[in-house]
């Protein structure tokens, strides 16, 4: 069941990517302003030691250590101690899930190359120790070289280095350890040579020598007794030891290493010269290979298709406690109050590794907990889970769809259709996304899954029948018809969704595979939800659960790589609609089921955060709603965008015969283009904000992978989309092209505007805990990674935020507060609307806490004209009440009209009851101050003058904002 509540209950949370650009330092002087703004937590990026030079932290190298490239312990200490001073809490990212595999940073990783399985680490890493190809039996592929491996080798480009008396491996700044078994086949050539310089009494050549000996007599790294492994671990350092003491006092012997080395690492043109390298290297626990070439044999789990970072076994008692060492110090000192969990779908048993983690924390009163999982429509947060909610990504996709025009669905992707050519529907589109993951980046998880399965099958006579080519294909088609990341069986049973799901995904197969044998497929479906029977023996059983467990770690890295980072880029018909979680064939939702969200969460998990912008989401929030205003004005943007592309002829190239950029992704530059274009700016853009949408324009096409890609890019058509870009926004096409885009652009960004502060008082007073991320109290208008994670001017805020606590302050006039709203609706562009309201919202949410977290969640539904272009619902605790009210679908409000939808011209006769129970009710709208009384808010008087309200109120008392 859900957590117990938290022994700090989170009333809002602002979140900060600490790297070494915005320091743990410069994070703690920021904290007056978060408190000023309104902001009860702080929420952190990882700040453990990762990879150098890391801007994200999700290359952890260190558990136990602050990077101190943010500023180490010291640094964090203040910074937590800066935040308990004003009030505020600290939540922090934790990645349970895979480390980084710098092999100079990461020790574990380190002692795993140097000693295979013989390492005390060997258990921390998700490594098949005994592959499918039997010359990586008991070795690591390393999938590190930038070219063959032959090649590689004899261009001179891996050389041996000497230090101290350890030998390592060199790829220009990756540095490798070599097995230390095996040195002595450096230090042994020419031995006969070096035994005639000193001669055969010479101490320093008998202790020379014994080295050798001790070298060669180390157990081998195959070794897995504990005994052995200590074994090795203190005698290969006792050995280095001396190795180092006698090349010190021994100059001829030093000579004589130095010079094998230099023999050793050969010379480029000279073939034979790298045969003795070679044979060392054959020797060594890891396979060195080229990257675009490994991706079918790497036999260790990775974070998705990323090479550079290794899957951990969390469910290793031993790992779990190194790794949570220092978690475990900062909660009981209070240094932090709470979890965001990266990726747990990524674990091997979520469930036990949530209640392992619970256990570190008084269970009466436990730390805050929240897990990012993105949730596939229908699918619940297991109820078993010992956290208190998700990280938002379910209220991001149920809020914007409120804004997105659901009559005008197959408009939209009968415009898409004629303007790109592509007929496909999107879960085909995700299909063949899918199948290409799985069958490129992610293929070597498939080809472990396949021989795993083909193993199970020989054991049973029923079954052995099925060939592994088989098997492995009728498994690609499962994974690539999985409608949900992940199930979650475990060996005590699995839930309904499960079955539900697994049952999905093998009728699915079967539909598209109808010459395929149906048992091989129904055979799989009981491998993935296996029951013991009782003729089976407990180790087959136990085999059979291994592999549903390991497979549900397949599944959703293949999901997030094929929807997210594939099939988005693929199809966009509304490309506010591709955003982490949702689902563009599914185009919009209505505001029923935005109130059925709230409710639900209320009811399980009202303290799941809710966020409408995260340093993983697709775009900025705003830019999303931006977007939204299109799907109101097919016919229009349907002519915006024949003009445009009339406007660029010249500025494509052609490529293989075909025009580049081709129509898709055209169309998806449009999109991104109205989106992001900077406020106010009338003109051509500057070299900044071209260079930004170049780079959005380059990641899009190569995740399509159409035609070009990450691993195999087409520099011709990486060219022609650059060239396209430019010539648009600044070059030969730019003067027609913005004479026909500015206007239309202008009129989206001002529709947008209403759209983004409509989501944000939503935000800030539906159930759970409303998220913000970094610098998203102005507009937020970036792109997907890495434009979204540059740095935010929080001075410029700070001065923003300053001048208005007069109009923040209850006691100011009515006048004064309209006025000064007034004053920053006139002047949207510069964003300090969106300040000014996110403010007010947060500090409301800060004074009613119980009201926000606990409080009752009450659906209003407006009357008259425009009532379908109205949200509005309560939150009541006790006597204290909130009544929110915000606009949708505002270009249909507005109509030809320039000005705001405000006043009796624009909501005529629209008015929203209050609950009966309430009777006669005085409330205060809180940006300006102003009061109404009655069973009902007329909308021409509650948004008089602005198209957004919060009013609160007390029961039988003048209410106060």
């Amino acid at each position: 069941m859900p957590a117990a509540p938290p022994a700090r209950l989170p009333v809002s949370t602002y979140r900060l990517q600490i790297n070494p650009l915005f320091p743990l330092d410069e994070a703690a002087e920021l904290v007056p302003y978060l408190e000023q703004l309104g902001i009860t937590e702080c929420y952190s990026s990882p700040v453990w030691r990762a990879r150098p030079g890391s801007l994200h932290g999700y290359d952890i190298c260190d558990h136990s250590e602050v990077n101190p490239e943010i500023g180490g312990e010291q640094a964090f200490q203040k910074f937590s101690r800066a935040l308990r001073n004003q009030g505020l809490g600290l939540i922090l990212d934790f990645v349970p899930n895979h480390m980084s595999v710098d092999a100079n940073a990461n020790r574990w990783w380190r002692s795993v190359l140097e000693n295979g399985p013989s390492s005390p680490y060997a258990k921390v890493f998700d490594i098949d120790w005994d592959p499918v190809k039997t010359e990586l039996k008991g070795r690591v592929l390393l999938p590190i070289l930038g070219d063959q491996y032959g090649v590689t080798l004899e261009n001179g480009n891996l050389r041996l280095a000497l230090c101290g008396g350890e030998f390592r491996l060199r790829y220009f700044d990756i540095d490798l350890p070599l097995n230390p078994r095996h040195v002595r086949l450096i230090l042994e050539h020419s031995l006969d040579s070096l035994v005639a310089a000193l001669g055969a009494d010479d101490p320093h050549l008998t202790e020379f020598r014994s080295i050798l000996f001790h070298f060669n007599n180390l157990p081998p790294y195959t070794e897995t007794s504990p005994e052995l492994i200590e074994l090795r671990t203190r005698e290969k350092e006792v050995a280095k030891q001396r190795l180092a003491r006698v090349l010190e006092e021994s100059p001829v012997i030093r000579a004589h290493v130095e010079e094998n080395i230099l023999l050793f690492n050969g010379i480029p043109g000279n073939s034979a010269s790298f045969d003795l390298l070679h044979q060392l290297l054959e020797l060594q626990v890891y396979r060195l290979s080229y990257w675009r070439t490994a991706m079918h044999e790497i036999n260790y789990r990775r974070f998705f298709d990323i090479n550079e970072l290794a899957g951990i076994r969390m469910e290793e008692p031993e790992v779990f406690r190194q790794a949570h060492v220092r978690i475990a110090e900062w909660i009981r000192s209070g240094a932090i109050t709470g979890l965001r969990l990266d990726h747990v779908d990524g674990l091997f048993d979520p469930t036990q590794y949530l209640a392992d983690l619970a256990g570190l924390s008084d269970p009466q009163a436990p730390i805050y907990t929240v897990v990012e999982k993105i949730l596939s429509d229908g699918e619940p947060l297991p109820l078993e889970w010992n956290v208190h909610g998700s990280t938002g990504y379910s209220f991001l996709n149920d809020l914007n769809g409120i804004y997105v025009d659901t009559r005008n669905g197959n408009a939209f992707r009968k415009l898409y259709q004629r303007f790109t050519r592509r007929r496909q529907f999107f879960p085909d589109v995700v299909y063949n996304s899918k199948e290409l993951i799985v069958s490129t980046s992610m293929a070597s998880e498939l080809n472990v899954l396949a021989h795993e399965l083909n193993r199970i099958s020989e054991s049973d006579r029923r079954y052995r029948d099925f060939t592994l080519d088989s098997l492995q294909d009728a498994l690609r088609e499962i994974v690539a018809c999985f409608p949900a990341y992940r199930t979650y069986f475990r060996v005590d049973g699995y839930s309904a969704f499960d079955q539900r799901t697994v049952d999905g995904a093998v009728l699915e197969a079967l539909l598209r595979n109808p010459a395929t044998e149906p048992s091989i497929f129904q055979f799989i479906r009981q491998m993935l939800l296996p029951q013991p029977s009782p003729e089976e023996f407990g180790e087959t059983f136990e085999r059979k659960v291994r592999f549903a467990m390991k497979f549900q770690q397949y599944t959703g890295p293949v999901q997030a790589k094929g929807v997210e980072d594939t099939a988005f880029y693929r199809y966009s018909p509304l490309l506010s609609l591709n955003e982490v979680g949702g689902d563009p064939s599914r185009f919009g939702r209505s505001v029923q089921e935005f109130h059925r969200g709230n409710q639900e969460r209320l009811e399980s998990w009202p303290l799941s955060m809710i966020a409408t912008s995260t340093h993983d989401s697709k775009r900025g929030e705003d830019a999303r709603a931006r977007i939204n205003v299109l799907s109101e004005i097919p016919d229009e943007w349907h002519s915006i965008v024949s003009r445009l592309a009339r406007a660029t002829s010249a500025a494509r190239t052609k490529v293989r015969g075909e025009p580049a950029p081709d129509r898709a992704d055209e169309y998806l530059f449009y999109q991104a283009l109205a989106g992001a274009w900077p406020p106010g700016l009338d003109g051509p853009p500057n070299r900044t904000f071209v260079d930004r949408i170049r780079n959005y324009m380059q990641k899009a096409l190569k995740e399509a992978k159409v035609h070009t890609s990450w691993v195999n890019p087409s520099d011709a058509y990486d060219a022609a989309a650059s060239k396209f870009v430019e010539s648009a926004l600044v070059g030969p096409s730019s003067r027609s092209f913005l004479a026909i885009f500015l206007p239309f652009q202008q009129k989206i960004a001002r529709l947008g505007m209403i759209n983004s502060i409509s989501q944000l008082v939503l935000k800030i007073c539906s159930p759970g805990v409303p998220d913000f991320y970094r610098g998203s109290e102005l507009w937020d208008l970036s792109l997907v990674d890495p434009d979204n994670r540059g740095p935010v001017d929080f001075h410029k805020r700070a001065q923003w935020l300053h001048p208005m606590e007069p109009f923040l302050d209850v006691n100011s006039t009515v006048a004064a507060r309209v006025g000064f709203l007034t004053c920053l609706l006139s002047c949207w562009e510069d964003g300090r609307i969106k300040l000014f309201c996110t403010a007010a919202g947060l500090r409301l949410r800060r004074r009613m806490a119980d009201v926000f977290l606990q409080g009752r969640y009450l659906p209003l539904q407006p009357e008259g004209e425009k009532a379908h272009h109205l949200v509005a619902f309560a939150r009541q605790a006790g006597g204290r009440r909130v009544v929110v009210l915000a606009p949708r679908l505002v270009a249909g409000l507005c109509g030809s009209r320039t000005h705001l939808p405000t006043g009796a011209e624009s909501w005529k006769d629209t008015l929203v009851r209050l609950p009966e129970a309430w009777g006669a009710s005085t409330l205060c709208n809180i940006f300006t101050g102003e009061r109404l009384s009655g069973t009902s808010l007329p909308a021409a008087e509650a948004l008089r003058h602005a198209p957004w309200a919060i009013f609160t109120g007390e029961e039988n008392a003048e209410s106060r904002p």
